[in-house]
């Protein structure tokens, strides 16, 4: 999609002749805008710029189940959701937070497009994404409570820190950098309703199972950031429990992306400890996946300049590891991104390299030596 494209289309087409929308159930209903009066044009710029902070345009699109594929940097196509098609041509601009379908020549920002699917007026698309972006009475906050209240508990809990020592992690100031904390279980419904917050807000949040029990127990835990705002929780278990946990809804981008964007050759590691011994180790570029398998808009991210991206996955007996960064190197490949396969120790990951003595001189060895 070229800058054209997208300024082009923002002359809108008439909506009697938009065809509804093939993929997209939202219920909202044409209501007056809450919003500033037409005279107050300064504050609907205002409400604009936050809304559309608050919700990106690819956010808005996969919560209503339209799926894409990188095109580009910085760019995702699929099916376009306002007219019949077979043949992928509505293209979303992740950086500017734009779209633009070459099939029907509609385009514009998430306001348009709300305007364009739902038949509404730019006011009613203003009310309907306001209702549906504000967060119910104390959401915002109840992730935030419940990392400071698990960082709280870490230090209370020898079992915790013990595991954390044996993971190779033990900088303090580290630790709190991460956020790190721990759960015990059983004690946050109580620490959380006397806060205030209600037991169905916990519930729909996932912080407490079906039976009211707290969801995470016995595991170390990791927030995950998106900008300032915690948007889930990553539970490492200590015990004999499932290893990985997290809260329903999306694990985001990269870990830490935005410490590392700017970075000419980032280290791209699968998981939380690995990530963690690495800064512990002094190296400063590196990022994590949350697993070896990339969601849409990790790869976009790994793809939105030029640089390296050294792979360091896993070296596991099944090689499940290996053949996933040697996919990744493909992919980026084919986007004009250079990357390295750095080859650890058979049966290793870059945790257990530094907890079985690695340091960080023979790492940068294996940087240096990467396919």
């Amino acid at each position: 999609m070229d800058d054209t494209d997208a300024r082009g289309s923002l002359a809108p087409p008439s909506l009697e002749k938009t065809l509804s929308p093939t993929i997209l159930a939202l219920d909202c209903r044409p209501s007056a805008s809450t919003l500033s009066s037409g005279g107050e044009k300064g504050a609907v710029g205002e409400d604009v710029v936050t809304l559309k902070r608050r919700m990106p345009l690819l956010d808005y699109l996969r919560q209503h189940n339209w799926t894409g594929h990188p095109a580009g940097r910085s760019e995702i196509v699929g099916l376009c959701p306002l007219h019949e098609e077979t043949r992928p041509s509505f293209y979303v601009n992740t950086r500017k937070d734009v779209f633009y379908c070459h099939g029907c020549g509609r385009g514009g920002d998430l306001i348009r497009f709300v305007q364009l699917s739902r038949r509404l007026s730019f006011r009613q698309s203003l009310a309907c994404l306001e209702s549906k972006t504000t967060p119910e009475s104390g959401s915002a906050g109840v992730l935030e409570q419940t990392a400071a209240f698990y960082q709280q508990q870490l230090d209370q809990y020898p079992e915790a820190m013990l595991y954390l020592n044996k993971r190779g992690l033990h900088d303090p100031a580290l630790i709190r950098e991460l956020e790190i904390g721990y759960a015990p279980g059983g004690i946050l419904r109580r620490h959380l309703t006397a806060q205030g917050y209600s037991f169905d807000l916990l519930r729909q949040s996932g912080l407490l199972n079906a039976n009211g029990s707290d969801a995470l127990c016995q595991r170390i835990v990791f927030p995950l950031r998106e900008g300032e705002q915690i948007i889930n929780l990553y539970g490492r278990s200590i015990g004999s429990a499932f290893a990985h946990r997290f809260l329903p809804g999306t694990k985001g981008g990269l870990y830490a992306w935005e410490k590392v964007r700017h970075c000419s050759e980032v280290i791209l590691v699968e998981g939380l400890f690995d990530y963690a011994v690495l800064r512990q180790a002094g190296f400063d570029n590196v990022t994590c996946s949350l697993g070896t398998h990339l969601n849409a808009e990790q790869f976009v991210q790994l793809c939105d300049g030029p640089r390296t991206v050294y792979l360091t996955f896993d070296v596991d007996a099944n090689l499940s590891g290996q053949q996933a960064a040697q996919q990744l190197a493909d992919r980026l490949h084919t986007h004009g991104i250079a990357s390295r396969r750095v080859q650890l120790p058979e049966g290793h990951d870059p945790n257990s390299f530094f907890v079985q003595g690695g340091d960080a001189r023979e790492f940068q060895v294996l940087l240096e030596d990467a396919r």
